[in-house]
């Protein structure tokens, strides 16, 4: 438990903090289920419109230190060849 002042209030900024990092979390993850349910539907447009709703939505969650830029760069980089995918297979 925190006992100076400044660690009082460091407990309280990050209680604040997790709460706003666990809705662009959830956010981000609703916008991949989409795509996900879109692929596995095999409708190409419906893939594409929903992955091109959930690829500014990953590089947000980057921006805003909630994903490593690099990992939200790999999972839009997968998502799109598996969208190209979807039809064609």
């Amino acid at each position: 438990m925190a006992n100076t002042p400044s660690a009082k209030k460091a407990a309280r900024k990050i209680a604040r903090r997790t709460l706003v990092n666990k809705t662009r979390r959830s956010r981000m993850r609703t916008f991949l289920r989409k795509v996900e349910e879109a692929i596995l539907s095999g409708d190409k447009e419906a893939a594409r419109a929903a992955f091109k709703q959930a690829e500014p939505e990953l590089a947000r969650a980057a921006a805003k230190g909630v994903l490593h830029k690099n990992t939200a760069s790999r999972k839009i980089s997968r998502l799109s060849s598996r969208v190209k995918a979807v039809g064609a297979a």
